[in-house]
C-alpha cells in the first residue's frame, strides 16, 4: 500500500493491470464486507468519474442510454445502505457524501505528516458507511480536472480543482487520468484550497463506499456545477454541515446584502436591513464570513449540525478513552 507514485514492476501481466488497480483491487479485498461489486464498483467510478458524474447528473449525451445502468448501481447500493443503516432512511447517500470543511480544516487534510487511521466517525461523517480516515503516504496528493464542472457545457474555471489524498487513490486516478491530473505537493495544493475558498466555493471532505469505505479527495465546489450540492437542494442529503453555523454581530452588520449573493446553501435573507441566518440551511462553509466588508459575519460551533472534521483536534486527542474513535500511527 505504500508504492511510490505510478511505479510499476515490471512484471510481464503488468500491461493486464496497472499496479495502481491492483493496489486498489488488494485492497478493497482485505476489506471485511466488501464485495466484488464494490470492486468493480470502485473501478467504474475511479477510472471512468466524467461519464459516471455525467450520467448521475444527466450532462452526458449517453445518460439515457446508460440509464438503466446507472440505476441498476444506485438500487444495488441503496439496498445495502437501507440494511446497514439504522434509520433505513439515506440509502444512496450513506455511502457516497461529502463532509463540509472551511478553509483551516480543508487544509490539514493536505498537510498531514504522517500515515493515519481515524475510524468510527459517526458523530463527524453521520451516515452508515464510508465514515473512515485512513490516510496512507498522506503526502501523495493528485490534482485532477473537476468530473462536475467539466461534464458541463459552460463550466466554471479553473477545472483543476479537485484533490486526491494518499494512496492507493492518488496513483490510480494519475494512472487512468495522464491527460487530465497532475502530481503535487502540500505547499500547491494549499494554494488550491485558498484560491477556491477566495472564488468563493465551498471545500467538501468526500468519502464513497466504493473507495474503501473512506475519505479519499478533497472537492472545491461552485453551486452551479457541482452535482452533490444541487442533489442536497433537492433532498438528497449527500453533504453533512461542518459543524458550525453563520452568526450575524448586529451592531455591525449594514445590511449590504452582498452575504446573501454568496452564500452557496441560500441560508441568508435580509429582515429589518440586517442578515439573518436560517441555521436549518446553513452548512457552516464559512463562504459569506471571507466575504463580509464590515465583518459582521463569523463561524459558531453549533453541536445541531454535528461535529467537525478537525484533523489535528482528532490527533491530540489520540488514544483518549471515550473518544469515540481509533487513532493509530504507522
Amino acid at each position: 500500500m505504500s508504492e511510490g507514485k505510478g511505479e510499476t514492476t515490471g512484471r510481464p501481466w503488468d500491461w493486464l493491470m496497472r499496479r495502481s488497480t491492483r493496489c486498489l483491487m488488494r485492497a478493497s479485498r482485505e476489506l471485511e464486507g466488501h464485495t466484488l461489486f464494490d470492486r468493480l464498483h470502485g473501478y467504474v467510478y475511479g477510472g471512468f468519474p466524467y461519464l459516471y458524474i455525467g450520467v448521475g447528473t444527466g450532462e452526458h449525451p449517453l445518460a439515457r442510454m446508460l440509464g438503466p445502468v446507472a440505476r441498476w448501481i444506485l438500487s444495488r447500493t441503496d439496498q445495502r445502505s437501507e440494511s446497514e443503516a439504522d434509520d433505513g432512511g439515506r440509502a444512496f447517500a450513506d455511502g457516497y457524501h461529502g463532509k463540509v470543511v472551511p478553509l483551516q480544516q480543508a487544509t490539514q487534510l493536505v498537510t498531514v505528516d504522517e500515515e493515519i487511521r481515524i475510524t468510527d466517525l459517526e458523530q463527524i461523517i453521520p451516515y452508515s458507511r464510508a465514515r473512515d480516515i485512513v490516510l496512507m503516504n498522506p503526502d501523495h496528493i493528485v490534482a485532477l480536472e473537476c468530473p462536475c464542472r467539466s461534464v458541463r457545457a459552460e463550466p466554471c474555471e479553473p477545472l483543476e480543482v479537485c484533490l486526491i489524498v494518499g494512496e492507493p487513490f492518488a496513483s490510480f486516478v494519475a494512472d487512468h487520468h495522464a491527460r487530465r491530473s497532475r502530481w503535487i505537493d502540500r505547499e500547491e495544493a494549499v494554494a488550491i484550497l485558498r484560491a477556491e475558498d477566495e472564488r468563493g466555493h465551498v471545500h467538501h471532505a468526500f468519502f464513497k463506499d466504493a473507495m474503501l469505505d473512506r475519505f479519499y479527495a478533497i472537492c472545491n465546489c461552485c453551486s452551479c456545477c457541482c452535482g452533490a450540492m444541487q442533489a442536497h437542494r433537492t433532498g438528497v442529503p449527500m453533504l453533512a454541515p461542518s459543524g458550525y453555523v453563520s452568526e450575524v454581530d448586529p451592531r455591525v452588520c449594514e445590511g449590504c446584502g452582498i452575504c446573501l449573493d454568496v452564500c452557496p446553501f441560500d441560508a441568508l435573507s435580509l429582515r429589518d436591513g440586517i442578515a439573518h441566518v436560517d441555521e436549518d440551511a446553513c452548512m457552516g462553509c464559512g463562504v459569506c464570513v471571507a466575504r463580509c466588508g464590515p465583518g459582521a459575519l463569523g463561524l459558531r460551533r453549533e453541536a445541531a449540525q454535528g461535529e467537525p472534521l478537525d484533523v489535528r483536534s482528532l490527533r491530540e486527542h489520540r488514544g483518549e478513552a471515550g473518544a469515540g474513535l481509533m487513532m493509530e500511527s504507522r
